[in-house]
């Protein structure tokens, strides 16, 4: 038996080749997964490394704890609003696409495996969730930028369809080992699984936002220990209650990652860190935990259950379970291709396995190589078909170097990084044109791999990472600079923004989107004011502009009140 000190060594070397693989993902276009599984496979029993593990039951404990820290860290990413605007067809894929999908490749695989129905149907439930580990996994390292609903309905779907696929194969496994309740308890369990998951992750989640806030840590490092430990508290009372901790973790960080939350950014670094170790263990550990021999031996048969989950199942199942939302047919087309299967279907196909079943092994075994084909056929095309249906575009370069502030209490503002793309409104401008708000400080400015101290003549070219600090409530105007705005941002009235006096009309309306002004563009907004009864304001569209408190600035006030714009002369 091996001493802890040669394990801690091997986990070492094991983590430091996972590593070193996901950089060599990059240069060959494999999803990064994949090659952890093959590095697991290679340390393992049938492997160079010869490390003999087959305890499923530990690879299930293991494999629970690391999807955890996968779904609380996709959850802190998800935007509060995706999740508003695609939780309709998202619900969908992720019960009755979860389903369909299920029933379809069931059929499918009992014929194939000559096994009974519900065998089948069993197997058919463990792959027939997308699984978020390799959702989340795919589309952070693919270089590609999707778009917004796309993006959104995938991470939601994946971090939500697992009680489907969970309750499904529990009651499967019941039924065939004829320990199944009535139609009742297995009817209550399909509700605790989301019932109790959404209600405690919600719950803790707005709990853990108020803590966070108001409890005083002296040590900075232990706010991301804080944050994780209600996430893992999350986890583990929906399971003891018998929900979905998997879904309660995923809730969880999606209303911690959309709180304003004292230090934000060491929250979120610390558990981009935990994910990816996360996903190094779970992919790895699972490669140790498969036989390649075996998989020789079921690959004839795998290969055609995969191809009709691919080519067949999930297809369908999307056109049926968000066919009334109105998705564009090259979007219900990519939506039908990643379904990407993972960490999820192999760690469901041990509960046969645990529960003794006749033929889990082969259960086990077959839906391990499914994975292996979905996530090298799947994955690895992912860009090449986005591409090909004209749907995603390169995502922005990564800038060389941060700019952040890390607040251990609430401050009014933030650091904001944008990047310059060719349709930004600011490409080509130069900065003292740009009429920013007196409370917008342009920070940096990072040039490939050049850092540029910012002055009034810098110009702002495609391609360049800007970091702003700002006030927060001034951050959905700045953003539309940055990127392109179907609308402008709502502004609530009474909202006031200080401008220099010598910012010119033009500028302003620029910067709020307003319509070009008529013959007073290239005037100074404050000529405009002139002491007086009627010359104290002006009205500039939906604002009333006033002399500022501070010398040489003027103040817009925003007001959709009739009454108070005819108080003023309009321009």
């Amino acid at each position: 038996m091996l001493s802890i000190n040669s394990i801690v060594f091997f986990i070492g070397i094991l983590l430091l080749i996972g590593i070193a693989s996901s950089k060599f993902s990059a240069r060959i276009g494999m999803p990064v997964l994949v090659l952890f599984l093959g590095v697991g496979m290679l340390a393992g029993s049938e492997g160079v490394g010869g490390i003999a593990f087959e305890d499923y039951r530990l690879a299930n404990s293991i494999g629970s704890v690391a999807l955890a820290l996968i779904l609380f860290d996709g959850g802190l990413r998800t935007s509060l609003a995706s999740v508003r605007a695609t939780w309709k067809p998202a619900l969908s894929l992720s019960t009755l696409g979860v389903l369909l999908t299920s029933i379809l490749t069931g059929f499918a695989a009992a014929w194939v495996l000559g096994v009974p129905l519900l065998h089948g149907m069993l197997l058919g439930s463990i792959v027939g969730s997308t699984d978020a580990a390799a959702v989340f996994s795919i589309l952070r390292t693919s270089g590609l930028k999707l778009p917004e609903r796309l993006t959104a309905t995938l991470e939601v779907e994946s971090g939500s369809n697992d009680p489907m696929a969970i309750f499904l194969t529990v009651s499967l496994i019941a039924v065939i080992m004829g320990t199944a309740d009535s139609v009742a308890g297995i009817a209550l369990l399909f509700a605790l699984q989301f019932g109790v998951g959404a209600g405690v992750g919600i719950g803790i989640g707005y709990g853990a936002a108020w803590l966070v806030n108001r409890i005083n840590l002296d040590y900075p490092g232990l706010y991301p220990v804080l944050a994780l430990s209600l996430g893992l508290l999350s986890f583990g009372l929906a399971a003891v209650l018998g929900g979905s901790g998997f879904l309660a973790i995923y809730l969880f960080g999606i209303v911690l990652g959309n709180s304003s939350i004292v230090f934000r950014n060491g929250i979120f670094l610390f558990h981009d860190a935990g994910a990816w170790l996360g996903q190094i263990v779970l992919f790895v550990m699972l490669g140790l935990l498969s036989f390649p021999s075996r998989l020789l031996e079921v690959s004839g048969e795998g290969l055609v259950i995969a191809l009709v989950l691919i080519f067949v199942a999930r297809p369908l199942a999307v056109l049926i379970s968000v066919f009334p939302f109105h998705f564009r047919l090259r979007e219900l087309v990519f939506l039908g291709w990643v379904g990407l299967k993972g960490a999820v279907p192999i760690t469901l196909a041990t509960f046969p396995l645990l529960a003794g079943m006749e033929g889990g092994s082969l259960l086990f075994n077959v839906v391990f190589f499914v994975v292996l084909v979905s996530a090298v056929t799947q994955g690895w095309s992912l860009p090449l078909v986005a591409r090909w249906l004209k749907l995603g575009k390169t995502s922005d370069p990564v800038s060389p170097v941060t700019l952040e502030i890390n607040a251990l209490r609430h401050v009014d503002g933030e650091i904001v990084e944008y990047v310059v793309t060719p349709t930004s409104k600011v490409a080509g401008q130069v900065l003292r044109d740009l009429a920013l708000p007196y409370n917008v400080l342009v920070a940096l400015v990072v040039r490939r791999d050049n850092v540029i101290i910012p002055r009034g003549s810098t110009s702002l070219e495609p391609g360049d990472h800007v970091f702003i600090a700002m006030r927060t409530r001034l951050k959905p105007l700045l953003t539309c600079l940055f990127d392109a705005c179907p609308v402008v941002p709502p502004l609530s009235p009474g909202m006031q923004f200080e401008f220099r006096a010598d910012s010119k009309v033009a500028q302003l309306h620029w910067f709020f989107g307003l319509t070009e002004p008529d013959g007073t563009g290239n005037q100074p907004i404050g000529s405009l004011l002139q002491p007086g009864e009627d010359g104290s304001c002006r009205r500039l569209g939906p604002f009333v502009v006033t002399m500022g408190d501070t010398p040489g600035k003027v103040t817009l006030t925003y007001t959709d009140h009739p009454d108070c714009q005819r108080q003023c002369i309009e321009r």
